[in-house]
């Protein structure tokens, strides 16, 4: 017989999740419930770090995406892992 207790298993999180049962407060009895006005929950975003439209260029897309549905695009292993290889290095370079 083991010396302790383990007790049920919980998810593994960040977080540990408990529900509400329904028709129970959560909340100490004796302390008033303090939540916002709908008003006051609304979150106000600023524009100093918008980086603007996206630089896309649709009609080279859609290019691509008519070779890749004909099985016309060209698949260069070696260039990909080429261009895998420096993406990581950029990531890592200061």
């Amino acid at each position: 017989m083991p010396l302790f207790e383990i007790g049920p298993t919980r998810p593994v999180g960040p977080v540990q999740v408990r529900t509400a049962a329904p028709g129970k407060s959560s909340e100490a009895p004796g302390h008033a419930s303090h939540s916002l006005p709908a008003q006051a929950a609304a979150i106000e975003r600023s524009t100093a770090f918008d980086p603007g439209p996206v630089p896309v260029d649709g009609e080279r897309v859609a290019v691509i995406r008519k070779a890749v549905e004909q099985g016309t695009y060209p698949v260069i292993p070696t260039r990909i892992a080429d261009a895998m290889i420096a993406a990581g290095l950029l990531l890592r370079s200061a």
